[in-house]
């Protein structure tokens, strides 16, 4: 018998493979039809709900989830207070997003109607083809 430096048998099978490092999406960008993190993708597009007893608790979330993603340069508001006010129906106006939530390039963040304290997360592929105009909803032609 052979034994390793911990004092433990060696079976001289190889030891067990663990996952690697956790790679932020930012980064690797889950392919299309797959789940990640509770959410799904198609490829250009991860969508997930987050939902706590409080609003400010399920934004604290989708900060969290936000910068542990690599999305932490990204510019939100400050407090659920703050993401609050982009709530709010917009005036008659040229409306870029149909969405009531805040947007900017590649999040949005929407308040889906009838759902209290509960937020759903987009989180656009910066890589893929034609990124900013699919974000704005233009389809090349």
């Amino acid at each position: 018998m052979t034994y390793d430096e911990f004092g433990f048998e060696e079976t001289g099978e190889p030891a067990e493979q663990t996952a690697g490092p956790h790679v932020p999406m930012r980064e690797q960008f889950p392919p299309a039809g797959s789940s990640y993190l509770g959410g799904t993708s198609d490829g250009w597009e991860y969508r997930s709900i987050f939902a706590g007893s409080k609003l400010a608790y399920t934004y604290e979330m989708v900060k969290q989830f936000l910068q542990e993603e690599g999305y932490g340069d990204v510019p939100l508001p400050e407090t659920a207070e703050e993401l609050r006010l982009f709530r709010r129906p917009r005036g008659r106006q040229l409306q870029l997003f149909s969405e009531r939530g805040y947007i900017h390039n590649p999040l949005k963040i929407i308040f889906p109607q009838g759902q209290r304290n509960t937020l759903l997360l987009c989180v656009y592929n910066e890589k893929a083809p034609g990124h900013l105009l699919r974000f704005h909803g233009v389809t090349p032609s």
